[in-house]
């Protein structure tokens, strides 16, 4: 019954129009092998292998979206130089659309990683923190607000630098609001008060803490923090995500607040990086495409479970979480 539910729901991806908001970031991928130490620092000699460029941040979002099989585009703030343009051609390469990008006299965010025998030695980034300001940002916000008629849900990935404003949230929420339209927000710790109103927020235990303003060391702790970022944010939903715990989803039904606990189904653990991206990315398509949330998080539960065993920035399939689904009790 489950399996059908899903290859029917599974069905209805295509025809569905996400518009991912957020820091776009180029993640860099630097691979070797160590076989000394510098005799310069007592630090690893990295013998560089391979190379490569991939989807971060916000982008890696919409990148998750496309591997299920969605349609979306991107918006966000990009720099003018090489960077930016490897960043377009990626996004353009794998299907994104990228009409609502914002080219700015800035930076491209570049996180790069050096990584050895599937161990990260070290993360070194280049970034511009700058807020979006003055005509830059009325721009910005004007362009946003003239596309949201055209998605079936909005989906903010929130990294902190410069595109996340008060003032674009005013905008999403009043057509939330208006339209009813699903937005779902993956925060970051210095801006829960701007994500009042919002359908879905996921974060993860650390920013769940901080939202909430109460340590999350227990299950009674995890469920009063749950229970207080509704009440605070006065949001329709929570989810928060919780490692090798697994996940909580915390929706309001009426006066009341159901939760649902979902172990995880991870085998192993690679690489965490993107974890968030791929949870808010297939928990969004699965549910505005006709799956109730818990359903759509146990989707999610599973996708994340696919990315943590692959190496760097990664998504999930709609095969790989068939897979997982035929074989998995809990699914």
């Amino acid at each position: 019954m489950t399996l059908n539910k899903l290859e029917n729901l599974f069905k209805n991806f295509n025809n569905k129009k996400i518009l991912v908001i957020g820091d776009i970031i180029l993640d860099r991928y630097i691979f070797g092998k160590v076989s000394r130490i510098s005799p310069e620092a007592p630090v690893p000699v990295v013998e560089v292998t391979e190379e490569s460029y991939r989807l971060g941040g916000a982008a890696n979002v919409a990148n998750n979206i496309i591997a299920l099989g969605g349609k979306v585009y991107i918006s966000g703030i990009i720099g003018k130089g090489s960077t930016g343009k490897i960043l377009k051609d990626l996004l353009e390469e794998k299907g994104i659309g990228i009409d609502y990008i914002f080219e700015d006299n800035r930076r491209t965010t570049v996180k790069t990683r050096i990584i050895a025998g599937n161990q990260q030695i070290v993360r070194f980034d280049i970034e511009d923190h700058r807020r979006l300001e003055g005509k830059a940002k009325e721009l910005f916000i004007s362009m946003i607000k003239s596309a949201l008629n055209d998605f079936d849900a909005i989906i903010v990935s929130d990294y902190k630098k410069g595109v996340i404003s008060e003032d674009l949230f005013r905008i999403l929420v009043n057509h939330k609001n208006k339209n009813g339209n699903f937005v779902a927000v993956d925060p970051k710790v210095g801006h829960f008060r701007l994500y009042k109103q919002v359908s879905l927020i996921t974060p993860n235990i650390a920013e769940a803490s901080h939202g909430a303003e109460i340590e999350i060391k227990d299950e009674k702790t995890l469920i009063k923090a749950g229970f207080n970022l509704l009440k605070k944010l006065a949001c329709d939903s929570v989810l928060i995500t919780r490692g090798e715990e697994g996940m909580s989803l915390f929706e309001k039904k009426n006066s009341d607040v159901i939760v649902t606990h979902l172990p995880t189904v991870a085998k192993k653990v690679f690489d965490v990086t993107g974890a968030g991206d791929t949870v808010i990315a297939t928990i969004t398509l699965a549910h505005v495409s006709g799956a109730d949330l818990i359903f759509a998080a146990k989707i999610a539960n599973v996708a994340a479970g696919i990315v943590v065993g692959k190496v760097g920035t990664a998504t999930a399939t709609q095969e790989e979480i068939m897979e997982i689904f035929k074989t998995h009790p809990y699914a």
